[in-house]
């Protein structure tokens, strides 16, 4: 699986799995039913596709306008922290509103899921290339 086709799966595939997961992390960690931790998790994944979409075109927007445009380790770092700085902001609110609680609390829990996305991330694509092979880009010429 190739192109368009794989990066459609792959990201569905992380989604469904991420959304899952979650929903059932914010049914254990809260008093919430499953419908309201399900939509909790849904909703923080379409805001972080959202932010996601609108933050690499700003940063790439950034970078085309830089001296160099070598992705340096720093550069990654910057962009890593952004990112995420500015999905916190925009997520803490909306977890501390959907399970009512104090927003140092949504905090707490936000800093897990970034912890735990770290981990799944590196995992679900190191599992997804395993079974699925790796994009032609990625493989060695011959």
């Amino acid at each position: 699986m190739q192109g368009l086709q794989r990066k459609i799966f792959h990201a569905t595939l992380y989604e469904f799995i991420a959304i899952v997961i979650v929903t059932v992390a914010m049914r254990w960690l809260s008093s919430k039913g499953t419908a309201e931790a399900a939509g909790l998790a849904l909703s923080t994944s379409v805001v972080a596709l959202l932010w996601n979409m609108a933050y690499n075109s700003l940063f790439e927007a950034w970078e085309r306008r830089q001296a160099s445009r070598e992705r340096t380790v720093a550069r990654r770092m910057a962009h890593a922290i952004g990112f995420e700085g500015g999905l916190v902001l925009m997520t803490v609110p909306l977890i501390a509103w959907w399970l009512d609680m104090s927003w140092w609390e949504a905090l707490l829990a936000d800093l897990g899921l970034v912890v735990f996305f770290l981990f799944y991330t590196f995992s679900f694509n190191w599992l997804f290339d395993h079974f699925f092979g790796l994009p032609v880009s990625d493989t060695p010429r011959q």
